[in-house]
């Protein structure tokens, strides 16, 4: 089969064998796979768990071979995380990780929406404890966990998103899927705004991708007994002369996490939470994925590049011949 691996920071389309499923696990022809900042530092060979040669976390496709439960049938369309291998044109899934694509929704719409929105469900509520009518703060807001974000936030607690973002297109797309105060970081202060939008409170919640050049500014923005969770390290992960007082002065919770490298019990845990709670929403056409770009297998070098140079609104998405 057709496959993508990583050696010495470049991308090589391969041949590789099929994979071989587990009686807990599918066999997935792959019709789309989504791209992540994972796979850049996979592909660099600086995440430190990287097990598989095939890149690729997250896909869409068809139930080639069912798993011994018989949780699925063959010839399902079904999206999910994989432990690697999913820039490929076949893929092994857990069973339990699976998801039903919702009718109507293409391969491409399916690939887009497992990690991002597993992302920022497991940062909103399982760390964050967004509660009813709450504020949260959502960086990089047009990003594919940004995205799944507002969505979330707005249609499971009605919160008041404030984001940010680099540009006038992406804050309207962010306006557009629900976000109430929208900043251009390139041309405001931040952390004035949101104290202008909370009455000088701060958020309840500030979902950080940013982490050290945004400390300050962010330390600013969350209100007392604010939850403050990191999932990034764009703007670099060391802090210099960090006062630990300030943040023991406002009751804050600081809480780190990441989803690729968790156990599959916690994934399977968090996704069988995930599809009670919100996948309805997604038939319901109340939340959906946001797809930037699409590119073909062969071109995933171009691929890593759109989202290295941060250009995109939402997933980018590799797809794949049938």
């Amino acid at each position: 089969m057709r496959a993508i691996t990583a050696s010495d920071g470049k991308l090589t389309l391969t041949d590789q064998p099929v994979p071989e499923p587990t009686n807990k696990e599918l066999l997935i022809r792959v019709e789309a796979a989504a791209l992540n900042r994972t796979d850049l530092a996979m592909r660099d060979g600086k995440s430190g768990y990287k097990t598989n040669p095939i890149l690729g976390i997250e896909v869409a496709g068809v139930v080639e071979k069912a798993d011994e439960q018989r949780t699925f049938a063959v010839g399902d369309r079904v999206m999910g995380l994989v432990n690697g291998g999913g820039y490929a044109e076949y893929a092994v899934m857990p069973s339990n990780r699976a998801m039903r694509i919702p009718t109507g929704f293409s391969f491409e719409e399916g690939a887009a929406i497992p990690e991002v929105f597993l992302t920022a469900y497991q940062t909103l509520f399982w760390h964050g404890r967004l509660a009813e009518r709450e504020s949260v703060l959502i960086h990089a807001g047009a990003s594919g966990v940004g995205t799944a974000a507002i969505q979330l936030a707005t249609q499971l607690r009605q919160a008041k998103v404030i984001v940010t973002a680099g540009s006038e297109e992406k804050l309207d797309v962010c306006h557009s899927l629900g976000a109430d105060v929208t900043v251009n970081y390139k041309t405001q202060a931040f952390e004035d705004e949101v104290l202008k939008a909370t009455n000088n409170e701060g958020v309840n919640v500030l979902l950080d991708f940013i982490g050290a050049s945004y400390w300050d500014k962010n330390l600013k923005s969350i209100g007392t007994e604010g939850r403050w969770v990191l999932i990034g390290v764009l703007g670099g992960p060391h802090v210099d002369n960090v006062n630990l007082f300030k943040l023991m002065a406002k009751y804050v919770q600081l809480t780190g996490t990441l989803l690729t490298p968790r156990s599959d019990d916690y994934k399977t845990r968090l996704t069988a939470d995930f599809a009670a709670t919100a996948l309805p929403l997604f038939k319901s056409k109340k939340i959906r994925p946001m797809v930037d770009t699409t590119f073909s297998l062969e071109d995933a070098s171009l691929a890593h590049e759109h989202m290295e140079a941060n250009r995109n609104i939402g997933k980018i998405i590799l797809t794949l011949d049938s």
